[in-house]
């Protein structure tokens, strides 16, 4: 901001790579979330349950929650938040990975 002027919204980017270690063990722990979930109408509880059942990567999505990720920050409340995962087939642990730099909207850079 050119002002001076600071915002009180801050965008949070944050990348992560998790090993499936136990594939029935996630889906079971996604199923049960699923079935514990009232406010999900039975057309989209069947949903779920299929698409978690069928890819590790959907279980994932259904247990992973941003508002759980950030709820204790003291001083802060989330607006928005949105997220996805996908399955990486050619991920190979023992290659460099360069998440140190990612492009603001502004142009600079942002260190991790």
């Amino acid at each position: 901001m050119s002002n001076g002027e600071t915002s009180r919204f801050v965008r949070l980017h944050v990348e992560l790579v998790m090993e499936v270690t136990d594939a029935d063990r996630l889906t079971r722990a996604a199923l049960d979330r699923i079935d514990d979930d009232p406010s999900l109408p039975d057309d989209e509880r069947r949903r779920s349950q299929e698409a978690v059942t069928e890819d590790p990567a959907e279980a994932l999505a259904h247990l992973i929650d941003p508002f759980d990720l950030v709820s204790a920050v003291p001083g802060t409340e989330l607006a928005q938040a949105s997220w996805s995962s996908e399955g990486l087939t050619d991920y190979d642990p023992d290659a460099e990975w360069d998440a140190t730099e990612w492009e603001l909207a502004d142009g600079a850079a942002a260190e991790v």
